[in-house]
């Protein structure tokens, strides 16, 4: 329930050309998303410089209400590295600070590198904060990630799991890897893993060497850009027939074991 006289949280996708030439943004985001953002005075974001590169793809679209020098962006805090979002407790004073203008009554934007806030996101934080402090939330209409690599797989679209990243040090990865996917073929249920793009090699290399031969694996590059590909197949066809993983390009991985 919100709280009389408060603005709301405004959870605004943002194009997932993150590492790439920009695409057209008419072409990614729906047009209300774009006139929304454009009216909004206070943005919450994980890096104000992108941020503001956000807004100015928008007013080239849609005129900004202010100049954008005169928006207010706020930075969300750092997450401890391999860690959740930043859990400071949903009263915690931080959370009051940045969500401020919505307790005085304007509505806050929140916007994430690429694809849905708080989704694989630090937003996820402040989300749950603006819920403890009787602040709205709407999630605006966008595309994620995970769901097109989800959609574009094949795999089992009824039961999945996104389980974030594996350890980087070898022996627990393998570990995890083989944990995953008993969890998948006791549950028919579709693992989805994320990894910095400059070691996407790595993993894909762990996936191949540890997973088996009838797990069928799936890797998605460069979703919602024209050059866009995904590539479902066997474990056994990958180690038959390597792909060559761009460097430092996103990408989302998805194995099924049956």
């Amino acid at each position: 329930m919100s709280a009389p006289g408060r603005g709301r949280l405004l959870l605004v996708p943002n194009a997932l050309d993150l590492g790439a030439a920009p695409v057209d943004i008419q072409q990614v985001l729906p047009l209300g998303v774009l006139q929304t953002a454009a009216r909004l005075r206070h943005w919450l974001a994980e890096d104000a410089r992108s941020a503001r590169a956000f807004l100015k793809r928008v007013h080239a679209v849609v005129p900004l209400l202010q100049p954008l020098q005169a928006i207010d962006i706020r930075e969300l805090p750092r997450p401890s590295k391999g860690g959740g979002a930043g859990h400071a407790a949903p009263g915690d004073r931080l959370w009051r600070e940045l969500l401020a203008p919505a307790l005085a009554g304007e509505d806050v934007g929140l916007i994430s590198e690429a694809g849905l806030p708080a989704v694989a996101d630090p937003g996820a934080a402040v989300v749950g904060a603006a819920h403890a402090l009787g602040i709205v939330v709407v999630p605006l209409p966008g595309a994620s990630s995970l769901l097109l690599a989800l959609a574009a797989s094949g795999l089992n679209g009824q039961s999945f799991a996104f389980v974030g990243y594996l350890p980087q040090e070898a022996g627990q990865r393998s570990a995890r890897l083989k944990e995953l996917q008993s969890v998948s073929r006791r549950h028919a249920q579709t693992q989805l893993l994320i990894e910095t793009p400059y070691r996407n090699a790595t993993l894909l290399k762990a996936l191949v060497e540890h997973l088996g031969d009838e797990t069928r694996l799936s890797i998605s590059c460069r979703l919602s850009l024209p050059s866009a590909w995904t590539r479902t197949d066997r474990v056994a066809d990958w180690r038959r027939q390597p792909t060559q993983m761009p460097d430092r390009v996103p990408a989302v991985f998805a194995f099924l074991a049956d």
